[in-house]
């Protein structure tokens, strides 16, 4: 889409509005909170610290309340900070604010690390004296989760030093490489384009458009590779540092914790998306090729929209129908809590110089609302991003009456309502679709599901293999490129040609820096929901769909296990994994069998 189009629409587009929270970044309301938290976080370390194993359960509630109430002001603060920095990462006084407050919640919070120390290593009598009391109950799931992390934390001087460091340290790192990112101009034909214009080049119509595209991309990132080669060598020797002195075993212990799963069960994942690579990625970028009368896809060319396929642009207003009429066909609550995000300006949705790339829900506070990011720009992969985006502020909407500290779903569930949002969304758009539609349709979601579910797990394995060898010594950034082009030319296949070019786009993964291992998330949160989707297509839609408000409204109260129980599912189970195989195959059989028509 050229300059003019882009500009067009964004004078049609929604830009959230931050003036609820604060009016701007001078709002002398914004100094005086600080100032009320830092008295009520003092009160409460002067009240608190050093007495909690000695708490009756009355006192417990009152104490976790307050605390909670705490954290809620304070993550406030830092939604207005952190949102006002990604639509504006290239003004300094921004910049600078966003660093301000960052540093100012970080000493704040180090203060209170002794509450969630102190609970982890109450003993069991204790605890069981507490859950007499009603009100001590709600607490439980928060406890259970708390008391997992006993093992593997540290002398509290020491948890307080690594939270106070953390903003001079990873967190400085972090926003090293989003503010370089946020930086760079791509080269085409005659434009300086971003990041998230140059990579929705990659799925122009026009072939030369691609390979411009492609190859600015790449010269572009070879050209700071050395920067962020620095930053994932610092990341990961400073969370190596950290586990190791933890006690974990193993790299990805300490997210798998984070994310309340097992280390068997994500290798269980990894395992059978590893193993079905040849009837995944292998099978559709043959069939794919084939489409383009050749016989290997260059890498610029992998999300290609098929040669048939017309350049469609969908404007906002139809994509807000198209979303919520299929939110509302599954249940009218999806669809109207969907609704409020376009009526309030909940969504920042133009594309323009400074704005973070790509899309994200935040979940801001419970006593707020979450807000969205996208960069539209009109195309059927947009809308998907879009429903994606508003699947995650209606979880995060559901999930905020169990309070802050237990709203948070854990990563490998916090996909689920996007996903399966996307599905919704998608299969409207099949069933509404003439043949040569239907085509497209399949090949573009198909793509989507091989880039949640095969292409994540090969970033895994690229992860995995790139925090190992850093334990031995920095690697340069040539050394991360072979490690890099070894895990992605197993997860792409034999019919995509990754040349040289391709060797540094890993410089462009922005959760290989903001949250290590994060990745494989997505591909356990696509298969859970493909096997949610059979049990769907399967099931009484309306029982079904209480059910799956009940699991979403659960937040961060239960377990991948305690959710997927109402509906006979587990992830303990190899069948499980196998379904969401089953789905993508079944989807690529659909695609086939519209050849003979």
């Amino acid at each position: 889409m050229n300059e003019i189009k882009i500009n067009e629409m964004n004078n049609q587009l929604p830009n959230w509005d931050l003036s609820e929270i604060y009016k701007d970044i001078k709002d002398p309301k914004i100094a005086k909170d600080i100032k009320e938290i830092r008295a009520l976080s003092d009160d409460f370390l002067t009240n608190w610290k050093g007495k909690l194993n000695k708490l009756g359960a009355s006192d417990f509630v009152n104490c976790i309340e307050k605390y909670q109430a705490i954290n809620e002001a304070i993550y406030k603060i830092g939604t207005h900070s952190s949102l006002i920095f990604a639509t504006n990462m290239e003004d300094p006084e921004i910049t600078r604010y966003n660093s301000s407050i960052s540093d100012q919640i970080t000493e704040i919070l180090s203060s209170l690390i002794f509450f969630t120390l102190e609970l982890s290593k109450i003993d069991e009598k204790t605890i069981d004296k507490w859950m007499k009391n009603k009100s001590a109950q709600t607490w439980q799931p928060f406890l259970k989760i708390l008391r997992k992390r006993h093992p593997y934390l540290l002398h509290p001087l020491v948890e307080e030093i690594l939270i106070e460091k953390s903003a001079t340290g990873r967190s400085a790192w972090v926003r090293l490489f989003d503010e370089t990112s946020a930086s760079l101009r791509f080269p085409f034909r005659k434009d300086l384009l971003s990041e998230a214009e140059i990579l929705n080049l990659l799925s122009d119509k026009d072939p030369e458009n691609r390979k411009i595209a492609g190859k600015s991309l790449s010269d572009i990132l070879d050209k700071n590779k050395r920067i962020f080669s620095m930053i994932l060598n610092v990341i990961s020797r400073d969370r190596y540092i950290e586990d190791n002195k933890r006690g974990f075993h193993r790299i990805m212990s300490s997210r798998n914790l984070d994310n309340d799963v097992e280390d068997e069960v994500v290798d269980a994942l990894v395992n059978t998306v590893d193993k079905a690579m040849p009837k995944l990625t292998h099978r559709y970028y043959k069939w794919k090729a084939k489409q383009f009368g050749k016989s290997k896809l260059d890498w610029w060319d992998r999300n290609a929209p098929l040669p048939q396929t017309l350049d469609k642009t969908i404007k906002w207003l139809d994509a807000k129908s198209i979303i919520l009429d299929s939110f509302s066909s599954f249940h009218p609550k999806i669809s109207n809590l969907a609704e409020l995000f376009f009526k309030n300006n909940w969504i920042d949705a133009s594309v323009r110089q400074g704005k973070a790339s790509g899309a994200f829900a935040h979940p801001s506070v419970p006593s707020l609302h979450p807000y969205i990011l996208v960069n539209y720009q009109g195309k059927i992969r947009d809308v998907m991003t879009l429903a994606h985006e508003l699947g995650h502020g209606v979880h995060q909407i559901l999930a905020a009456k169990n309070g802050l500290l237990m709203a948070e779903t854990p990563l490998t569930l916090a996909e689920t309502a996007s996903v399966f949002g996307e599905m919704l969304v998608f299969r409207k758009l099949l069933d509404e679709s003439s043949v040569e539609q239907k085509k497209q349709l399949l090949a573009g979601k198909i793509e989507d599901m091989l880039n949640t579910v095969a292409r994540q797990i090969g970033f895994h394995q690229f992860e995995v293999k790139f925090h190992e060898a850093r334990i031995k010594s920095e690697l340069t950034p040539d050394e991360i490129s072979d490690i890099w082009m070894e895990t992605q030319k197993h997860a792409v296949g034999p019919y995509i040609n990754l040349n040289n070019d391709y060797r540094v786009l890993w410089g462009y993964i922005p959760h290989f820096v903001h949250t290590p291992f994060y990745v494989y998330a997505y591909a356990f949160g696509d298969s859970l929901v493909n096997a949610l989707w059979y049990v769907y297509q399967k099931s009484n839609k309306d029982e079904f769909s209480k059910k799956y408000i009940e699991m979403l409204s659960s937040g961060g109260t239960k377990s991948h296990n305690d959710l997927l129980r109402p509906f006979n599912l587990s992830a303990y189970e190899d069948s499980f994994w196998d379904k969401g195989i089953l789905m993508i195959t079944s989807l690529m059989d659909e695609l086939e069998a519209l050849e003979t028509k």
